[in-house]
């Protein structure tokens, strides 16, 4: 398969798909490191956003388009605004996808009069965030689960975590772990607590459910005229899961006070004012959770926090072979930023208890 991708393929690939016209425009576009993504324009002036999709990060594309498929199809019975989920442009023989020589491909609709931030410029910025993810939780609640594919296995399945980093503890290719046992006690102290989610969800104490598993707010568009959460986007890992992942993972990483990388630990702690704008706005946007569900959101943020730094050393221990590192010691930076916001948040456990039965009542 080729990797050199011109625009004469593109065009060529775009005649698969059901566009109005010629395309008259089509540029590279956005910030996103995994897909390939171009703007096109057709020659009535339609707007479409077009993808080669990652067969490196997305091993099953044909699973993960009908679950897009699926969903999308699904949300859109439940709205009057078109805008508010992404709309796929279809083949010419009605598949989701193209499928040729050179890759997966999809085109959306472009969504309109919205903007996308990459952090957070105000408070009500990310509570809208949590808005757009709480509803579509709420929006998905009567969804069947069970029709998705589960894209990427065991993807938030923590002890299964767990296993895979005491199986490269045990290789310890590059002789890293020697220098990092205060950061592999510390994930090990954590083991039994962090655990709990997936136990309750295998006996059943937790509802799987829809879930989005990359809820950061530039995965939110926002009306460009209201600045109010119109359409969530990047749907490539919606699968079945844990709603208090998906909370979880939003706080992980909007309500910490310092980049995933920074190396002064000083700056890194988890605001407990951004933690209540969040829970203000899931809560309210997604009624539909069950009493479960409400009392372990900040053990979802706890968890997924913890597996994120687990991830980072693992992959450090490993040699740096998973995510895309820019300096030396860059993965381990980022487990302990991580494990940082880790303990901050277990000293405020008990006011994050305090605010999510406040935010709920």
């Amino acid at each position: 398969m080729s990797n050199v991708i011109t625009k004469d393929i593109l065009l060529q690939t775009l005649k698969g798909f059901q566009i109005n016209g010629d395309v008259t425009y089509c540029e590279p576009y956005g910030f996103g490191h995994i897909n390939s993504t171009q703007l096109v324009v057709d020659q009535s002036g339609k707007r479409y956003i077009f993808q080669k999709i990652s067969e490196r990060a997305f091993k099953d594309v044909p699973a993960l388009m009908e679950n897009i498929d699926l969903v999308t199809s699904f949300l859109r019975e439940k709205s009057a605004d078109p805008r508010t989920v992404l709309t796929l442009v279809y083949a010419l023989d009605g598949s989701s996808y193209v499928k040729n020589e050179y890759g997966y491909w999809r085109v959306y609709d472009f969504v309109e009069d919205t903007i996308c931030l990459q952090s957070a410029e105000t408070d009500m910025d990310f509570y809208e965030s949590a808005i757009a993810f709480g509803r579509f939780q709420q929006n998905l609640n009567d969804f069947p689960v069970e029709k998705l594919h589960e894209t990427i296995p065991n993807f938030h399945n923590t002890p299964d975590r767990f296993r895979i980093f005491r199986e490269v503890l045990a290789k310890d290719p590059l002789n890293r772990a020697k220098d990092v046992q205060a950061e592999i006690d510390f994930i090990f102290s954590q083991e039994e607590a962090v655990s709990t989610a997936q136990r309750m969800l295998e006996r059943g104490e937790l509802p799987a459910r829809v879930t989005h598993n990359d809820t950061k707010l530039n995965n939110v568009l926002l009306d460009a005229a209201t600045r109010k959460a119109l359409c969530v986007i990047d749907l490539d890992t919606v699968m079945p899961g844990l709603s208090i992942f998906d909370f979880g993972d939003s706080i992980r990483f909007g309500a910490a006070t310092a980049a995933e990388d920074e190396k002064d630990l000083s700056k890194v702690t988890m605001s407990l004012d951004r933690f209540r704008v969040y829970t203000r706005g899931f809560v309210q946007a997604c009624p539909g959770l069950t009493d479960n569900e409400i009392s372990m959101l900040p053990m979802g943020a706890r968890t997924m926090t913890l597996e994120c730094g687990m991830r980072f050393l693992t992959d450090y221990i490993d040699g740096d072979h998973y995510f895309a590192v820019h300096r030396e010691g860059h993965n381990l930076d980022r487990c302990r930023t991580q494990l940082k916001l880790v303990r901050d948040m277990e000293s405020k456990w008990g006011e994050m208890h305090k605010i999510i039965a406040e935010e709920k009542a």
